[in-house]
């Protein structure tokens, strides 16, 4: 065998090793890609927690639908190895907040999180709030709660809303008060008094399990933009029933129901 033809065969078997090499490696990254990862959250008495809210960052790979613990307080994500932020969130607890180790392994790893009962960050209780049928409307820069009443909505300009519930696949026919019409009846800059620094204002509400929504103000005018959002009482000509009233902020341009509160209970008007 000639120089060149055993210099051709070294090259050609270097480079069948390098590919087995490069290939090797790539089913190592593919293999380190999805590691199983079990979240699993109690409260302080050991006792699961159902339908807590976890995210993480970098972002889960094949995420489920919904990131929340099961009836067993668990949630499996397949996470890639490293260093990722865990946040887990449910109504009464404090929010949990750590930094999670994500390392290869032919098991899943499990991380335990303890709820701590109380408030802070995130979705949480909110405080006490008024007798069923009142909602508490608060506009800066005025300290004040002003009480607001169904009376008082039965007796202000009507407006008629309908909407496509997703969840339902179903229209849905609402009848309330424009939430500009109520916010300027308070003295909120909306209309003709939406300019310079209200521009920087945004309007946050409530419901009574504490679900919050926040909109831009400029996303409730009107004047400034071509969506409604109504502040509801009746659907289909009859009163909202007990799991939606009495009263449900209602969004018409948003492509889905997510900003729908029900059980509103507060409405806040805030900026600099």
């Amino acid at each position: 065998m000639g120089v060149r033809a055993r210099a051709l065969g070294m090259m050609a078997g270097m480079l069948v090793i390098c590919g087995f090499g490069v290939a090797a490696r790539a089913r190592q990254a593919a293999e380190a890609k999805a590691q199983a990862v079990v979240i699993v959250v109690k409260d302080p008495s050991g006792t699961a927690v159902p339908g807590a809210r976890v995210r993480v960052a970098p972002v889960a790979e094949k995420a489920p639908e919904k990131m929340e613990t099961n009836e067993k307080g668990e949630l499996t994500l397949q996470l890639s190895p490293g260093e990722h932020g865990l946040v887990v969130q449910s109504q009464g607890f404090k929010s949990f907040i750590a930094p999670l180790e994500v390392k290869t392994g032919a098991e899943a790893q499990q991380v335990s999180v303890v709820l701590q009962v109380g408030t802070g960050g995130g979705p949480v209780m909110v405080e006490a709030g008024p007798e069923k049928g009142v909602v508490l409307l608060t506009v800066m820069p005025f300290p004040e709660k002003f009480r607001i009443t169904a009376a008082e909505l039965k007796g202000m300009p009507r407006k008629t809303l309908t909407v496509h519930n997703t969840h339902s696949n179903a229209d849905e026919t609402y009848e309330g008060v424009l939430l500009a019409d109520l916010l300027t009846k308070y003295g909120a800059p909306v209309g003709k008094e939406f300019r310079g620094t209200a521009v920087g204002c945004y309007v946050v509400a409530t419901g009574s399990d504490g679900y919050k929504a926040v909109f831009s103000l400029a996303e409730v005018d009107p004047s400034f933009h071509p969506g409604d959002v109504v502040l509801a009482d009746t659907m289909d000509g009859k009163p909202l029933d007990a799991r939606s009233g009495p009263f449900k902020l209602v969004v018409s341009e948003d492509k889905r129901p997510a900003r729908s509160v029900r059980n509103l209970m507060a409405v806040e008007v805030k900026g600099e």
